[in-house]
């Protein structure tokens, strides 16, 4: 069994803000995955499917950004489950837009979601990292990550959250390389 938590803050008005990636990847996946309906659960919604075999719950924490690490911690206490089984979906500005990376552990980069889970479950958790790109100034960071994808930007989030969700087989099985490489592949197939 494993815990896919989707990074976000609940409500209409974020729904489409770059912070809320996450959240558009995990349901993405339930959609494509036909995974179960959603249930309040752990402070945050959860639905259960599976993947390659492999069960997944899906975890979007309903407790804002900065408290995410409660729902997670709560979710992988009632499973009895480690951080090994834990992956988080997550907007990163470090990464150009619509670039997706894996990576095991690490710091929070100024994250207050990852920041909370690190609080709540120390650093050790995979980390599937959805590039929304830097403003290019520190001052205009928050207005860019609380701020909603443009419309031209609307077709490259579809086929990016389309591509995880397509080549989550690879998550589900730990092959978090081959996963990166097929995503990367789907988007830009002349490479």
């Amino acid at each position: 069994m494993q815990l896919w938590v989707g990074l976000g803050n609940p409500g209409a008005q974020y729904a489409l803000n770059r912070h809320n990636v996450g959240f558009m990847a995990l349901d993405t996946l339930a959609e494509v995955h036909g995974f179960g309906t959603a249930h309040k659960k752990f402070q945050g919604w959860l639905q259960e499917g599976r993947i390659s075999g492999a069960k997944i719950l899906l975890l979007k924490p309903a407790t804002y950004m900065n408290e995410s690490g409660r729902a997670v911690g709560e979710a992988l206490r009632f499973y009895k489950l480690d951080t090994d089984a834990l992956t988080v979906f997550h907007d990163e500005l470090d990464l150009a837009p619509f670039k997706v990376k894996v990576k095991q552990g690490g710091g929070t980069a100024g994250h207050n979601g990852l920041r909370s889970i690190d609080q709540h479950l120390g650093p050790d958790f995979r980390r599937v990292r959805i590039g929304i790109g830097h403003p290019g100034h520190k001052d205009r960071v928050t207005g860019h990550v609380l701020g909603n994808y443009a419309k031209t930007e609307m077709d490259p989030l579809a086929d990016m959250l389309g591509a995880i969700a397509g080549e989550a087989d690879w998550l589900a099985k730990n092959d978090p390389e081959r996963f990166m490489s097929d995503v990367a592949l789907r988007l830009n197939p002349g490479n």
